[in-house]
Order: C-alpha cells, then structure tokens, then sequence
C-alpha cells in the first residue's frame, strides 16, 4: 500500500508541474465561474420522472452562498454549455440530511463531465457520460455512464487484483479499457460496505460535515481526478472527449459552495 500512495503522490507531482505549465503557455485564460454564489444561471434542473426545469421539491436550490442539493429526488443540474480542455474544481461538504432509498446507505452523489445526448437517456435520469464518483469512501471513483457501447470507456493502469468486479487505479499498472461500471480509486477499502458514515483506512476526503476539494483535470482525452490535493484516480483514452457538465442528486445532502473551470491552453 505504501508503493501504491508513493506512486500516487509521484504522479500528482508531476501531473501538477505539467498542468500549471499548460495553464501558463499561450494566452492567459480566463476562469469560468460555474457558480454565482446567488443562482443557477448556466445550469437547468432534470428531476426523474418530472423533467426539465421541473422541480416541485426544490432539490436544487441556493443557501447562503451555496448550492444545496437536497437528495430528496433523483436528478441532476446540467450546465447548459458543453466544455472541453479545462480545469474543474468544485468544493463540497455533506449535509445531515439523507433519504428513502438511501437513508442508511453512504451518502452519495457524482459530478458528470463530457456528458452528451438526451436528459435522461441513462435510466431515465442522467445523460450519457464519464462519471467523478462522490460517495463516502469512493469519491474518485470513475463510473462509465454509457450504453455499455465503445463510444463510452476510459482506460486506466490498474492493479491485478480487483475489488469484487471492480479494477483498482494503479499508478504504472496494467492498462484495462472500462466501458461499462468502474474503475476505483487507489485507496478504496476493499473492506468497503454501502452504510451512512463509512470511511475507509486510506480515505483522501475529510469527514462529513467538513468542507473537500474535488479537481478533475480534463486534457484532451485524459482525466486525472485529485481530491484534497491527492491524485486518486487517472483514465485516458477517454470517450466522449467533451460535453456538458452534471452534478448528482442521489438521496442525500450535499452542498457546493465553489463549482468553477479554468480552461487549459493545447498546443
């Protein structure tokens, strides 16, 4: 295990340096702001079995500076742009609140990046897209949303042992193309359990309650997935390339009180 996080925390170094120097070439651009502090302008709500922009329940609302998604209906917000080459940092907490089905269950939500084609084309509920998994103890998973075709798969270097059907993120690995399910992060306990305030020995995000910072660092066809500053999960090869952006609702609370993209500069 202590291989596997020097690996990680080598990789990250690296990747780091090669990003601020991507971020410096070429002409300076300017940060995104996704998130106002006041509203969703830029986003539309999708609540399953209701629709666009249908949300009775107020899912999706603004608090105090932060977007609060309640959790209580599954959905997403959906940027209305599509966006490709960049830097997406978002920084999250979990709230208290948690709901049927998933009362007991880890809390759980993602964001969807180079998410493409209808509302609800995957169970009715998200589009088609790569997933950042944000669940207690696996939030850097990647998750492929897609139509189990090769039009939706990562590749990613994983250990040879898996966690029950799942690879494992492995710094130097073998090389295992996903195009339906997941890859997890690095130091997802193989002890795992879907229970409310699981955390594993290795966990990179902080307590609930507590604020964390999610980066997903899309280059060309490569995504490198760093939470707190850790490097966690890494795919290339990745399809779509580009897409819109979507962040869960999946029965529990969360809160973002920064959701914002710097663009990178491809030479």
């Amino acid at each position: 295990m202590k291989q596997v996080i020097f690996l990680c925390l080598l990789f990250s170094l690296c990747w780091t340096s090669f990003a601020q120097q991507l971020e410096k070439s070429g002409k300076k651009q300017k940060t995104i702001s996704l998130f106002n502090g006041k509203n969703l302008e830029g986003w539309y709500t999708f609540v399953q079995n209701r629709g666009r922009d249908i949300d009775p329940k107020k899912v999706f609302t603004v608090q105090d500076g932060m977007i609060r998604i309640s959790g209580e209906e599954w959905g997403c917000i959906t940027t209305l742009d599509e966006f490709e080459n960049y830097r997406l940092i978002a920084e999250f907490k979990w709230g208290d609140q948690t709901f049927e089905p998933r009362v007991n269950n880890a809390r759980d939500s993602g964001i969807l990046l180079h998410s493409v084609g209808e509302d609800g084309g995957s169970e009715g509920i998200w589009m088609y897209s790569i997933e950042c998994q944000l669940i207690e103890g696996g939030t850097g998973d990647f998750i492929v949303v897609g139509d189990g075709s090769e039009n939706f798969s990562i590749t990613s270097p994983v250990a040879e042992e898996k966690q029950g059907s799942s690879p494992v993120f492995l710094p130097g690995g073998k090389e295992t193309t996903v195009n339906r399910g997941r890859v997890n992060w690095y130091g997802r306990d193989p002890e795992w359990k879907d229970m409310i305030d699981f955390r594993g020995a290795q966990d990179a995000e902080n307590p609930v309650g507590q604020w964390n910072r999610i980066e997903c660092m899309v280059e060309r066809d490569k995504i490198s997935i760093f939470l707190n500053g850790k490097l966690v999960n890494q795919a290339s090869g990745v399809k779509p390339s580009k897409g819109k952006i979507q962040i869960q609702s999946e029965g529990a609370e969360i809160f973002f009180r920064k959701v914002e993209l710097k663009p990178l500069i491809i030479n």
